[in-house]
């Protein structure tokens, strides 16, 4: 499932400021020894871009034509303009681009060569390269924007706001919470009049960051909506298995604790049990709990230590053989997820739909 922020200018005014105070609290913050990041004056950026083209080119006047024109639409951003620059006078950045936009091109599986050939002036390949891992990251293709960006840095593109936002974004795409933190922490406090969409998403990210467990049912939905994210992008190799091993691996460890505590939570009440023996003082007859305790999790667990177990054995049993069910069956499983997950957001229910689809389809392909 795709991630979806929406929020009035007004409030996204007042969420980005109320965030300041939270920032400045991360231990993981960069410090401010960077200096201001400002965006490049289309002057100055329109000159480098001259100077590379006629090189480019040889001075071809019909091909400076083709530059001034791409110029002169004033309505298109400075970097999209930029862009067709590169596109104009490079055959391998135009394809480059082509297929970084096109969704139905394979993801690529490696950072292209001409982003690394310290042959090319560092203004055209660290802008080329930004250009490129924004259009990645607007496709969902994490790993390799990210790669690209890191190759540059914010100093050496004409637009950081623009870099360091699509960084932000994919570092919490692959649950890099520290690295987001610190990439949206430039954003807020560095970054000159960095547009404030891009200050509202940042700060929904942090937001969602601080929530993050690792080894609780969210942890679980993060990387199911992972593993949704690259079966989308056709990545079902060994990553991608190794993750979904590592979801089945921590369902059982799940379940154990749950079983642990349960044991514990009857011994604590005297060796009592559902069938017979003392009763706790205050428990009503057939109760698995005294009514007077509050629950571990609220929402999310059953009452009683049985309760707790059945959660995760069942969820582990449907990521195991969702793809084996019948359609009738898959209804039934379904509807006990959905009241099983109930405590959590909406986005981890729907990353728990999502990712035992994938799986259903994994399974029919084979």
């Amino acid at each position: 499932m795709k991630p979806r922020f929406w929020l009035s200018a007004v409030s996204a005014a007042v969420l980005a400021t109320a965030l300041v105070p939270a920032l400045q609290a991360q231990p993981q913050r960069v410090p401010a020894n960077f200096g201001a990041l400002e965006v490049a004056g289309e002057d100055a950026v329109k000159a480098k871009a001259l100077d590379w083209f006629k090189a480019a080119v040889n001075n071809d006047a019909i091909q400076l034509q083709a530059f001034d024109n791409v110029w002169r639409n004033t309505e298109n951003p400075v970097l999209e303009r930029l862009a067709e620059t590169f596109a104009l006078g490079n055959a391998t950045a135009a394809k480059l681009l082509n297929d970084a936009r096109d969704p139905a091109m394979p993801a690529p599986v490696e950072i292209p060569a001409i982003l690394k050939d310290a042959k090319e002036p560092l203004f055209f390949r660290a802008n080329l390269g930004l250009a490129y891992a924004r259009s990645l990251s607007n496709r969902r293709i994490h790993e390799e924007a990210l790669d690209t960006l890191k190759i540059f840095s914010a100093e050496q593109v004409v637009d950081p706001n623009v870099y360091l936002f699509h960084r932000a974004v994919s570092e919490h795409a692959l649950l890099m919470k520290a690295d987001a933190t610190k990439t949206i922490s430039r954003l807020v406090f560095d970054s000159v009049d960095s547009p404030e969409r891009y200050k509202t998403v940042s700060a929904l990210m942090l937001l969602d960051m601080q929530t993050w467990k690792e080894k609780d049912l969210g942890a679980i939905a993060r990387k199911m909506n992972d593993v949704e994210r690259r079966l989308e992008l056709a990545r079902g190799g060994p990553q991608t298995q190794k993750i979904q091993k590592d979801i089945i691996a921590r369902l059982d460890e799940l379940i154990k604790e749950k079983e642990n505590q349960a044991k514990q939570n009857s011994q604590s009440n005297g060796g009592s049990c559902p069938d017979g023996g003392q009763k706790p003082d205050g428990q009503k007859d057939g109760g698995g709990n005294n009514p007077s305790s509050p629950m571990e999790t609220p929402r999310i667990v059953n009452q009683g230590g049985s309760g707790h177990v059945d959660i995760v054995k069942n969820i582990r049993k449907h990521a195991e053989g969702w793809g084996k069910m019948s359609e009738q069956e898959r209804a039934q499983a379904m509807q006990e997820v959905d009241r099983l997950t109930a405590g959590l957001s909406l986005t981890y229910q729907e990353a728990y739909r999502e990712y035992f689809r994938r799986l259903a389809e994994m399974e029919t392909k084979k």
